[in-house]
């Protein structure tokens, strides 16, 4: 694929930028002094999917635009590194991952609460909620994806996520209901076989049944901005929700926003109380951007995790009076991603975040904007390029890209062939579009958090959180595990069934 020439032009834009900025002062935010406080409410941050590179990137990009930024939000919150393996590979899936975090304890790919002989763990949320701990999961995803069911379902393989709504609201669940707020995408999983859109394959209505066990169900912006009472289910699309690129604030809110709200939520339900409480935050489509090698959506996406995350850092901040620790740490890296490649021309040795700028949609939704329009071959070119490539950021495109492009027939791998494309402008490259070994990220704030500081393995999350609350996970499995019928039925395979061999991050 030809690149322009416009490196040389992206190059003297980012000197000069820099020599028009005032100096950047790198430093850290002065250290709160927590004392000996305990924490009475924890949060965990998941950013799924995301590198140390992924970081780099993003932070780049923002300092493109203001030389004076030289960290972002999380920068200033890293204590250290988390190991990622599962029991069964160097690299791991989100659902095992996700357990290792949840339930303390090492898992196959694919497995969600279970150990490598489907028996279930359980998990530090169904632990605290049973000492009287109010419980959130707030994602990006499908609130059936492998992360958030891994803090609440036990089944064999991710993949059933439709028996996993029905363990999330507490309906197939033998602790009965154990989450009080619940925020993200994927009704698809709720709605029976009869309604259109749905994923179940039967005529169960999660929702009713949802409604049943006293949750306020909602599946619109309008309906969560009237600030409805706990326990709440709130599901804004059919599907996972939008990349932040892509989002319509009119109809999904923010990360930040749904953060924000559990907290509030949660606090108030619990400030009187002598139990806090726990809420698992994921910024799910991190890794998805990374899957589809589309490094503009990755872009977004982390910087709204970085926003969130500030916000969740101010928030603890302001409320002393029920101090709260937060960790936050990603699963697994994505991608492999990549900052600064070989290619013919010079300088050697570059990224050109200025390319982001232009951008103004993901490579998914522009894709599907292509393959959806009608027309001759010549009207097909120019809408390639005027409301697909530009939309993108990429707005020095070749015939010969042009003509290279307009051939594809698949969305697939046209979003692919417009990451590739932004990639070379960039310099922003992938080796692989699922997950790597890396190690990631550990980032912490709030009481007792430095105790957890250095380079840990991913089931030392659980840990830390037993520690600091006096978790018995072990008494809470023995009751898992005596309901027989229910392990039998909801949690193993059935006699004869063949497990997936394949586990995919999206």
């Amino acid at each position: 694929m030809k690149v322009s020439s416009l490196f040389l032009f992206s190059a003297l834009l980012l000197l000069d930028t820099a020599a028009a900025s005032p100096s950047a002062k790198p430093g850290k935010k002065k250290k709160k002094d927590w004392g000996n406080k305990k924490p009475k409410n924890f949060i965990m941050v998941i950013p799924d999917g995301f590198g140390p590179t992924s970081e780099l990137m993003a932070r780049d990009y923002v300092h493109w635009k203001d030389n004076s930024t030289t960290m972002l939000p999380v920068d200033g919150l890293i204590i250290g590194q988390t190991r990622t393996k599962s029991s069964d590979s160097y690299v791991t899936d989100s659902s095992a991952s996700a357990t290792a975090y949840s339930a303390g304890i090492k898992t196959y790919n694919g497995g969600v609460g279970v150990d490598s002989t489907f028996t279930p763990y359980a998990t530090v949320l169904e632990s605290l909620s049973l000492q009287g701990f109010k419980t959130g999961l707030v994602v990006t995803s499908r609130i059936t994806h492998a992360t958030p069911a891994s803090y609440i379902a036990h089944t064999h393989h991710r993949d059933l996520e439709s028996n996993i709504a029905l363990q999330l609201i507490g309906h197939a669940h033998p602790l009965g209901r154990r989450v009080d707020l619940i925020l993200g995408g994927g009704s698809c999983h709720f709605l029976p076989s009869t309604t259109p859109g749905s994923c179940r394959p039967d005529s169960t209505d999660a929702f009713t049944l949802a409604k049943g066990l006293g949750y306020n169900v909602f599946q619109t912006r309008s309906e969560f901005d009237k600030n409805p009472k706990l326990p709440y289910l709130g599901l804004f699309t059919r599907d996972h929700m939008s990349y932040e690129i892509d989002r319509d604030s009119a109809k999904e809110p923010s990360l930040k926003e749904m953060a924000i709200r559990a907290l509030n939520d949660l606090y108030s339900a619990t400030r009187k109380s002598k139990q806090g409480f726990f809420v698992m935050v994921e910024a799910s489509r991190i890794d998805h951007a990374g899957h589809a090698n589309d490094p503009v959506a990755h872009l977004h996406d982390i910087l709204a995790f970085n926003e969130a995350m500030d916000a969740i850092r101010e928030w603890i901040d302001g409320h002393e009076d029920s101090p709260t620790t937060m960790v936050a740490t990603a699963d697994h890296e994505c991608g492999g991603l990549t900052v600064g490649g070989d290619i013919p021309q010079d300088p050697s040795y570059w990224y050109a975040p200025s390319w982001f700028a232009g951008s103004r949609a993901s490579a998914g939704v522009l894709a599907k904007r292509f393959l959806a329009f009608t027309g001759s071959d010549e009207e097909k070119k120019k809408f390639l390029r005027e409301e697909v490539l530009k939309p993108y950021g990429i707005s020095d495109a070749t015939d010969a890209e042009i003509q290279e492009a307009a051939k594809i027939t698949s969305s697939g791998k046209l979003e692919t062939w417009l990451g590739k494309a932004m990639g070379d402008r960039a310099r922003v490259y992938w080796s692989t579009g699922g997950h790597t070994g890396a190690d990631v990220t550990l980032y912490g704030y709030g009481p007792k958090v430095e105790e957890f500081a250095g380079h840990r393995e991913n089931t030392e999350v659980a840990d830390f959180i037993v520690d600091l609350f006096g978790l018995n996970l072990e008494s809470v499995s023995r009751k898992l595990r005596k309901n027989q019928t229910w392990v039998d039925e909801w949690v193993k395979p059935a006699k004869g069934e063949t497990m997936k061999a394949s586990v995919h991050g999206h």
